[in-house]
C-alpha cells in the first residue's frame, strides 16, 4: 500500500503542476502587462538599431561625443566640459542638460558611447508605457496596444533613435508619464512628472508650463480650488524657470555671457530665412495626419506641442522646420495621448461618421505607422548588412587606435564617437591655441596627404604634421616630434623649451 501511494504521488504532482504552469503563462499574457512587454520590444529593437549604426561608423553628428565628453566629466566629478563646442567650453552654457549627470555611473562602470545610446534607446521605450496604458484604460485592450505600437514606430521616435543621442531621450517619458496623468485627472502626478523638465533642456520649461496650462482647462468649473492652484502653480514654475535659465544660468556658465542660440531667432547668425508656408504645412501634416487621422486636433493636450512648434517655425534655421533629425520626438507622446483623450470624447458624438472613424483610427494609426517604417531607420533591422561590420570599418578603427590614450586630437564627425571615451577631442579648425596631437578625418573628398598636410599647416601655422596613415576613407596626421636640443644647451633654455 505505502509503495502504491509512492508511485501515485508523482502522477500527482506532474497532474498539479501543468496547470501551474499554465497559470503562470496566463499570468504573463495579463493586459496589465500589455504596455511593458511593447516597451521591451521597442527597447530592443531600439538598441539594437543604434549599436549596430555605432558599429558600422554611421554617426550622423557630432552631438554623440559632445553628450559622452559632458558625461565623461560627470562620471569622474568634474564640471561637463565638452571640448568639442570649444576648449574648455561648460556644456550648461551651451544648452541647459544638467539631467545628462544621472548617466554618469553607467558611463563609468561601462565608458563607451554605446552606454548613451542604450540609454536613449531605453528612455524612448519607456515612454511607450503610459501612451500604451492610458490608451488602453480609455480604449480597451486592441485599440490601446495599437496606439502604442503606432507611437512606438512613429517616424518621428524612428529619427530620434536614428539620430545617434540627444538630451530629449530624458523628456520623452516625463512629458507621456505627465499626460497619462492630466487625462486620468491625477494631477499631483502631472506635476510631479512634468517639473523635471526644466533640467532637459531650457525651452522645456515652457512644455512644462503648457502642461499646466492643459490641467487649468481641465479644471475649469470644477470645485477644485487646490488643483486649480498647483496647475497655476506650475504654468508660474515653468515660465519662471525658462526666463531664468535662458537669462541667468546659461549665460553664466557660457564664455561670452550670453545664450548663443538667440541669432536663429533673429537671423543674426547669417541666413535671414523664414520658414515658407508648404513647408511648415507639410511638417504640421506629417505630425497630425499618419499619428492620428488629425483627430488630435479636438484635444485641448494639443497646447502642449505649441512651445515646441513656436521656436522650430520662428526660428530662421532651416534645419527645425522639416522631419528629419530628432526635433520632433518630442511631439509624439504629445499627439498620441491627444489621440486618446479626443478618441475618449467622440463617443459621445451625434455623427455617426465621426464615431465610426475614430473607431477604425487607433488600427489605422498602427497601419500607417508600419507601412511608414518600411522607409525609416527601422526598416534596417531586416537587412543582414546591418548586423555585419565591413572590412572597411574594421580597417578604419585599427587606424584610428594607432592613436594612443589622453592624445589631443582635432577632427571631423566620423572619428569623434571612436576617440571621446579615451582622448581629449576638438572639432575640426575648433582647437583654439592647442596644436592637438593628432588630426583625424573622415576624407569624404578623397584629398591626398600632401592636400591634407597643406590644409593641417593652414590650420595650424607653424606646427609640423606627418602622414600617419589612410583607410576606408580616413585619414590621421600626426605632429611631428620636435628635435631635441643639444645637451650642452639644454639646461640654459629648460623654462623655453617647453611649449
Amino acid at each position: 500500500m505505502d509503495t502504491a501511494a509512492a508511485v501515485a504521488a508523482p502522477g500527482r504532482s506532474t497532474a498539479e503542476a501543468a496547470p501551474a504552469a499554465g497559470t503562470r503563462f496566463a499570468a504573463l499574457r495579463n493586459p496589465r502587462l500589455d504596455p511593458y512587454w511593447l516597451a521591451a520590444a521597442l527597447f530592443i529593437a531600439f538598441a539594437i538599431l543604434s549599436v549596430c549604426r555605432y558599429r558600422r561608423l554611421l554617426t550622423m553628428s557630432w552631438d554623440l561625443g559632445i553628450f559622452e565628453q559632458a558625461i565623461r566629466a560627470y562620471a569622474h566629478f568634474q564640471p561637463p566640459v565638452a571640448d568639442l563646442k570649444g576648449p574648455g567650453t561648460n556644456i550648461l552654457g551651451d544648452h541647459f542638460s544638467p539631467v545628462t549627470a544621472l548617466l554618469a555611473p553607467f558611463y563609468r562602470v561601462f565608458p563607451t558611447p554605446v552606454t548613451l545610446l542604450v540609454a536613449q534607446a531605453a528612455l524612448f521605450a519607456v515612454a511607450a508605457i503610459p501612451v500604451t496604458r492610458v490608451a488602453a484604460h480609455i480604449l480597451g485592450r486592441k485599440r490601446g496596444l495599437a496606439i502604442g505600437l503606432a507611437f512606438g514606430l512613429s517616424w518621428g521616435v524612428q529619427r530620434a533613435v536614428e539620430f545617434d543621442f540627444h538630451e530629449i531621450a530624458f523628456a520623452m517619458p516625463l512629458i507621456a508619464f505627465s499626460l497619462e496623468a492630466v487625462v486620468r485627472q491625477r494631477w499631483r502626478a502631472a506635476v510631479w512628472w512634468a517639473l523635471p523638465l526644466v533640467l532637459v533642456k531650457e525651452d522645456l520649461g515652457l512644455t512644462a508650463a503648457a502642461i499646466g496650462a492643459v490641467m487649468l482647462v481641465r479644471l475649469r468649473g470644477k470645485e477644485r480650488p487646490r488643483m486649480v492652484a498647483l496647475a497655476a502653480g506650475l504654468v508660474a514654475f515653468g515660465l519662471a524657470a525658462a526666463i531664468i535659465t535662458f537669462g541667468v544660468i546659461i549665460p553664466g556658465f557660457n564664455n561670452s555671457g550670453s545664450y548663443d542660440y538667440w541669432n536663429k531667432l533673429s537671423g543674426d547668425g547669417g541666413s535671414m530665412a523664414t520658414i515658407p508656408f508648404d513647408t511648415a504645412l507639410r511638417t504640421l501634416l506629417w505630425i497630425l495626419l499618419p499619428t492620428t487621422g488629425l483627430l488630435a486636433l479636438r484635444s485641448p493636450l494639443l497646447i502642449v506641442a505649441l512651445p515646441t512648434m513656436a521656436w522650430r517655425f520662428l526660428s530662421h534655421d532651416d534645419h527645425y522646420w522639416g522631419t528629419d533629425w530628432h526635433y520632433s520626438a518630442v511631439l509624439m507622446p504629445v499627439v498620441f495621448i491627444a489621440l486618446v483623450d479626443a478618441l475618449a470624447g467622440v463617443d459621445a458624438s451625434p455623427r455617426a461618421w465621426l464615431r465610426s472613424y475614430a473607431h477604425h483610427i487607433p488600427a489605422a494609426a498602427a497601419a500607417a505607422a508600419l507601412a511608414l517604417t518600411t522607409s525609416l531607420p527601422l526598416a534596417d533591422l531586416t537587412e543582414a548588412a546591418t548586423y555585419r561590420k565591413s572590412s572597411a570599418v574594421n580597417a578604419v578603427d585599427r587606424l584610428l587606435n594607432r592613436i594612443p590614450d589622453n592624445a589631443t586630437v582635432e577632427a571631423n564627425v566620423g572619428p569623434i564617437s571612436r576617440l571621446t571615451d579615451r582622448c581629449r577631442v576638438f572639432w575640426i579648425g575648433g582647437t583654439g591655441r592647442i596644436q592637438p596631437d593628432y588630426v583625424a578625418l573622415r576624407n569624404d573628398q578623397a584629398r591626398t596627404p600632401a592636400e591634407l598636410l597643406d590644409e593641417a599647416q593652414r590650420l595650424h601655422p607653424g606646427t609640423t604634421y606627418t602622414y600617419l596613415g589612410g583607410d576606408g576613407g580616413y585619414a590621421v596626421l600626426q605632429r611631428a616630434t620636435p628635435t631635441p636640443a643639444p645637451a650642452a644647451a639644454a639646461a640654459p633654455s629648460a623654462a623655453t623649451a617647453s611649449p
